[in-house]
């Protein structure tokens, strides 16, 4: 089985090198020539273009920043949709609108290819282990040709409904992901403002009701300010935003998001946009005028 993969960003790169681990052949294509560099010495081919990648690939697989990004790979001008053949299947990895993902899909329907929708969760340290939860919409009746795949890539791998809902589970993750954040962020400045350790705070709380896999992957990270990019703040206000256009769409509420995505507007204007979104923090710590560190 020939596999495509468009997007060796700081997650499709790793999750590339494990697909390559796993045995699997892989042609590849980025902007980004030293990207695809690094996993062409790791076993892969490169291809010029996106329509190369898939005019040889049984699967392709894209991780891309946006929804305008995937509809260009995949609809534009020499995208994949112009030499993928009938009963193919395209997997997009990308966090996206739902809405595009199923605008996306009923393109390649027309032309006989299977999309899947299955963006996931858990940043640059799990993309490397192969331990990324991946939510995947598509139908059930293709699920079995690429369920293997994205084994290689994630711990978990679940498919939770038609086209689009994989990206809907994605949004529900990152607003509760972005709460979270917000919630620690909150707390340990608030227990430094009162002269109480933050370090003993959080190990005082990881395991009550409190602890989480959010809290355990940033606390440490804070408390040591270091804010290098696991999953930047950028890309986090990229999904916030889908969620809020979703929920409007839906007329749901949705005012963590939005006080959320405000604080890591005001973060990005500072320039601070490439940091980990655990850097969020210092929104709270500027306003209190102190800082988080152990």
């Amino acid at each position: 089985m020939m596999i495509g993969f468009i997007g060796l960003g700081i997650m499709g790169k790793p999750m590339a090198k494990n697909l390559l681990k796993a045995g699997y052949s892989l042609t590849v294509n980025d902007l980004n020539k030293d990207a695809v560099a690094e996993v062409v010495s790791c076993g892969a081919v490169s291809a010029p273009s996106a329509k190369e990648v898939a005019a040889v690939s049984d699967i392709v697989l894209t991780m891309l920043p946006n929804s305008p990004h995937v509809k260009q790979v995949v609809l534009g001008e020499g995208g994949v949709i112009e030499s993928m053949k009938e009963g193919t299947i395209l997997v997009d990895m990308s966090s996206i609108s739902p809405i595009v993902s199923q605008e996306v899909s009923a393109a390649l329907a027309k032309k006989g290819i299977v999309m899947f929708d299955a963006p996931v969760s858990g940043g640059e340290p799990k993309a490397v282990d192969g331990t990324l939860a991946i939510m995947v919409g598509g139908p059930e009746a293709s699920f079995a040709k690429v369920e293997d795949i994205l084994k290689v890539m994630g711990g978990s791998v679940t498919l939770v409904g038609e086209i689009g809902s994989g990206n809907i589970t994605k949004l529900a993750n990152q607003i509760m992901v972005a709460a979270n954040i917000a919630g620690m962020s909150e707390a340990l400045v608030l227990a430094t403002k009162a002269n109480v350790d933050p370090e003993k705070v959080y190990r005082a709380i990881r395991g009550g009701l409190a602890g989480s896999t959010v809290l355990d992957a940033k606390a440490p990270l804070v408390l040591h300010g270091n804010f290098k990019p696991g999953f930047r703040i950028d890309l986090h206000i990229k999904d916030l935003q889908n969620a809020l256009d979703t929920a409007s769409s839906l007329e749901t509420p949705a005012p963590i998001s939005k006080t959320v995505i405000d604080m890591m507007k005001t973060l990005s204007a500072e320039g601070k946009g490439s940091d980990d979104h655990g850097g969020l923090i210092q929104w709270y710590e500027k306003e209190a005028k102190i800082e988080v560190r152990s």
